[in-house]
């Protein structure tokens, strides 16, 4: 019987159903099968929706939308360019900076770059720089919005995971800048081959001008992750406090959005939520399946006899999660990968924040990867090149990522460290 749901999962995913909807179908199907009452699995879901943490995800969207399109990204630009000086390839080292930092307030890959890529790209071939590097070093930075706290995924995944999500946050801090590191090195190692002209020196006028015009921008990350280590909100909280300060500051401080365009935008961020919401709420309805299926303990049996190490188990997941980012994007991985993985963890002593960060960085390769990765058609949307030439460019960052999942995977403590300094 689940051999025939099986078969029907792969037809209806081949017709180019969503995602959401097969394994949804396929996973009451499963359920039905087994005799599992529907009333019991919708109380499940109602149960496990009235979850506070979970709320923070459409308040981190609207603040999202709005920092998108409200010169919150502009203002940022503009400062990291007057810090840069005369840096031979500055504009891309500007690109990763304003990334880090539009990252530290928007919790996503995808608004990063595109909010990001219309402004950078043009910027930076006009000095010169190659298509395809413009549109890799952008789509690359992008892909922190999902790994430098706030994060919808790791909120997605805390929810799911029923972890810690400030503490998630902190994991997320320092693989986040050395990936930002690489980045960055990458850059200018590129530049001095390419011969690419440095950034240009701001005045002294300039610079401060710049800089404190950028800081409201810079009270946001302040505002969230001030407001939860500090013990004065939590997630729930300094997400909606974050989506208030962003439509302000849209509105007054640097007024790219007018009155008449804040509920559409808010429509626009409504139906983005509503999708991350309804992906929870199948994953909860597959979780119910796997289990009282028993299949978590049937695969812990199976490592068993095959003696796997917990470093051998970490390899399959990185291999199937690569795999499964080819073709789908980041929360339908997430949708069909956790339900099965989590209970994996503690019969292989795996700590489940420490995970939680491989499977971000796993996310952030699956965003650059074709033939889905959604960073990949933004760039190659905002720079009008072919899909091959951005994904030229993506390359060499995709490496550097790949690199940095590796180290993450074999050093732990990167990503424990700081969490254990702060909450113990």
């Amino acid at each position: 019987m689940n051999a025939v749901f099986l078969v029907m999962f792969a037809g209806l995913l081949a017709l180019g159903f969503p995602i959401y909807l097969v394994l949804g179908l396929t996973a009451v199907g499963l359920l039905a099968s087994t005799g599992t009452p529907m009333i019991s699995v919708a109380q499940k879901i109602v149960d496990e929706l009235n979850s506070q943490t979970l709320i923070a995800v459409p308040f981190f969207v609207i603040a999202a939308t709005f920092m998108e399109r409200g010169g919150i990204a502009t203002a940022l630009i503009n400062a990291t360019s007057s810090w840069i000086g005369r840096v031979r390839g500055g504009l891309g080292i500007v690109c990763v900076l304003a990334c880090t930092m539009f990252a530290a307030m928007c919790g996503s890959s995808v608004a990063t770059a595109l909010a990001m890529g219309t402004i950078m790209v043009p910027s930076m071939i006009k000095q010169r720089y190659d298509r395809h590097f413009a549109a890799g070093v952008v789509g690359a930075s992008g892909t922190l919005g999902i790994l430098i706290p706030p994060s919808l995924a790791m909120v997605v995944y805390g929810v799911l995971a029923d972890e810690s999500v400030p503490r998630l946050f902190l994991a997320g801090i320092i693989p986040g800048l050395i990936q930002a590191l690489l980045l960055i090195g990458w850059t200018l190692y590129y530049a001095r081959k390419r011969g690419y002209p440095p950034a240009v020196q701001a005045g002294v006028g300039s610079f401060w001008q710049v800089n404190i015009r950028a800081l409201p921008a810079f009270s946001i990350p302040i505002i969230v992750l001030g407001g939860i280590y500090g013990g004065l909100t939590t997630v729930t909280e300094a997400a909606a406090l974050s989506a208030i300060a962003a439509l302000l500051i849209s509105l007054f401080v640097y007024r790219s959005i007018s009155f008449g365009e804040v509920l559409p935008v808010l429509a626009i961020a409504a139906r983005h939520a509503a999708a991350i919401m309804i992906i929870v709420v199948v994953a909860l309805v597959f979780g119910q399946w796997v289990t009282e299926s028993g299949i978590t303990n049937r695969i812990v049996q199976l490592a068993q006899e095959w003696s796997l190490k917990p470093w051998q188990f970490l390899i399959f997941v990185n291999v199937l999660l690569f795999a499964l980012g080819m073709f789908l994007e980041v929360f339908s991985v997430l949708l069909i990968a956790l339900p099965v993985l989590i209970p994996l963890l503690e019969p292989f002593g795996i700590d489940p924040i420490h995970f939680g960060i491989i499977i971000v960085i796993n996310m952030e390769l699956a965003l650059l990867t074709p033939p889905v990765g959604m960073n990949l058609f933004v760039l190659s949307s905002v720079t009008k090149a072919p899909l091959a030439e951005v994904i030229r460019g993506i390359t060499p960052f995709a490496v550097l990522i790949a690199l940095l999942l590796v180290t993450v995977m074999a050093v732990p403590q990167l990503s424990l460290w700081l969490p254990n300094l702060v909450l113990g």
